[in-house]
């Protein structure tokens, strides 16, 4: 069993910055790829970024270049740093995990606004 605790969202103007992070907690030595998704109101779950247990990343076209996704030293943090927010960057920004049995867990959610 994995929990994930996010934190860090908040209110951002148009071309700033925050950073969330995601703590895992319980079995995360089991963590396969942790990633960050997003959902803004009215609309689809949106895929942002992930990493893997070697620190492969990948990252959803809308945020290429502007997104950095990183973990601690321990692996048990990951976290979102986003740059040059834009208004449609409001969300509610999740993380997920996927162990090696592809067992998968959700955090609770932290929301972000950027305001223009």
């Amino acid at each position: 069993q994995v929990d994930l605790v996010e934190s860090g969202g908040g209110l951002a103007q148009a071309g700033g910055s925050l950073r969330l992070s995601c703590e895992a907690r319980g079995r995360t030595s089991t963590i396969a790829v942790t990633a960050w998704y997003r959902q803004a109101p009215g609309k689809q779950r949106e895929f942002v970024a992930d990493i893997t247990g070697v620190g492969r990343t990948n990252y959803g076209d809308s945020v290429k270049g502007r997104f950095t996704v990183s973990r601690d030293s321990s692996g048990d943090t990951v976290y979102l740093q986003m740059n040059a927010l834009k208004p449609e960057d409001t969300a509610v920004y999740s993380c997920f995990a996927q162990d090696w049995g592809a067992n998968k867990y959700w955090g609770q959610g932290t929301q972000v606004t950027v305001s223009s």
